[in-house]
């Protein structure tokens, strides 16, 4: 499966869903990301260290200093990798209601992370997005 590329068609069926897990950002040496004792929702390999983000609790738990607390929006349309303008658009469009968006781009979907504070007005800026497109 490759994905949507039409921007439009992307745009219109994105539907958004918040999946009402706090999220928290950290960063830890290579080597300690081995220890971890519990499945991080993603990871990210980055020459300063390895940037992990996963539920607060589990972090929390684990005693690692995080940035948080974040709610992780995901847009379930099939997004292909190749598409272009998608980021662009939902950034804007959140970018305009001074909503900060930190964007995991996976294989079949896109996945923000906002702050938890912000999580209903984000939902109603893309739910008003995908309407008008």
């Amino acid at each position: 499966m490759s994905g949507e590329t039409n921007l439009a068609k992307l745009l219109s069926s994105m539907s958004p869903s918040c999946d009402n897990q706090m999220y928290g950002f950290a960063t830890m040496p290579q080597a300690d990301f081995a220890k971890l004792s519990f499945a991080p929702k993603c990871m990210f390999v980055e020459a300063e260290g390895v940037t992990v983000i996963a539920t607060i609790d589990a972090l929390v738990d684990g005693n690692i200093e995080c940035m948080g607390p974040f709610a992780c929006i995901t847009l379930t349309v099939h997004s292909s990798l190749e598409a272009v303008g998608l980021t662009a658009a939902f950034a804007t469009a959140l970018g305009s209601a001074n909503i900060s968006a930190n964007v995991v781009a996976a294989y079949y979907h896109d996945h923000i992370f906002v702050d938890w504070e912000d999580r209903s007005e984000a939902m109603a800026v893309l739910n008003k997005l995908a309407s008008v497109s």
